[in-house]
């Protein structure tokens, strides 16, 4: 098993109590002085209906395996997301012979993003390898042909890769809620060696990465905005919605596009560059 089970959901469930404010669980109590923001273990253990002894044994990682009954009660008492209450569930379901099937990858969700031109478009998996782009998103992004597979990786790209240190205007959000999606992405894919092996590549060679992981935010994104400073066309905002196949968690088709008229006007040039390239080819 890639990952120690108890001891992440111990780590996870620690974090998530020390930032709960005791106003946000309806504490607020005349008392001792509090050392920490969080809520104490005690309060926890009152809100979930378990022991002290109990929370403080799954805090340390002591081989418990709590019920789902419990783990609600856990992950109302700790007031979690939607993604961090099944971040939690997907974690736990380690324990069983439950496994998550893997899909074969779709050539007709790569035919998709061909056809969604002149928006540009890509597809990626659940360890963020990118798996096909259109020609309007090379040009708006970056050429993937000409990266080596191995490095073909939107996390690897973001966080390693120089030409995009100055792409993203607002490059900590955007790598801040990458990682905080690829958590989600590693606890349902926790027996998946090669996306265990990208994590400790991330934060064995990016301080910044390993900084942000061990936060252990948890948020599947499934639309967003990103401003970025194109060497071509210059600064530009755009949404992306991320179109995920029923059933397949582990691919993902995103769509990108304009927020604003000028940023229109910089993907209409784009669609522009395409066209002249495609002509060029054909002439």
């Amino acid at each position: 098993m890639t990952v120690d089970v108890a001891q992440e959901l111990a780590v996870f469930l620690r974090a998530c109590r020390e930032r709960l404010a005791p106003a946000e669980a309806g504490l607020v109590r005349a008392g001792r002085a509090r050392r920490t923001p969080g809520l104490r273990r005690e309060e926890v253990a009152e809100l979930a209906g378990v022991s002290v002894d109990y929370v403080i044994r799954l805090e340390q990682g002591r081989g418990l395996r709590p019920s789902g009954e419990v783990l609600e009660a856990l992950a109302r008492a700790l007031q979690l997301s939607d993604d961090e209450h099944a971040y939690v569930f997907d974690l736990t379901r380690q324990w069983t012979a439950v496994r998550r099937q893997p899909q074969p990858e779709s050539s007709s969700l790569a035919a998709l993003v061909q056809a969604v031109s002149p928006l540009p478009a890509m597809l990626i998996n659940h360890r963020f390898d990118i798996r096909a782009w259109n020609p309007e998103l090379a040009v708006l992004m970056l050429n993937f042909a000409n990266v080596p597979p191995e490095r073909r990786n939107a996390m690897v790209l973001c966080t390693l890769e120089p030409a995009f240190f100055d792409y993203y205007t607002d490059r900590e959000r955007v790598i801040r809620e990458g990682i905080a999606d690829l958590r989600a992405a590693w606890a349902a894919h926790a027996d998946d060696e090669g996306l265990a092996d990208l994590v400790r590549t991330l934060c064995d060679e990016s301080r910044e990465f390993a900084g942000l992981w061990a936060r252990r935010d948890v948020k599947v994104k499934s639309t967003g905005r990103k401003r970025l400073n194109h060497p071509d066309v210059g600064r530009l905002t755009i949404e992306y919605d991320v179109l995920t196949p029923l059933g397949d968690t582990a691919q993902r088709l995103i769509v990108y596009r304009a927020v604003d008229a000028a940023s229109q006007q910089a993907l209409d040039r784009i669609a522009a560059m395409v066209s002249a390239g495609d002509r060029a080819l054909a002439g």
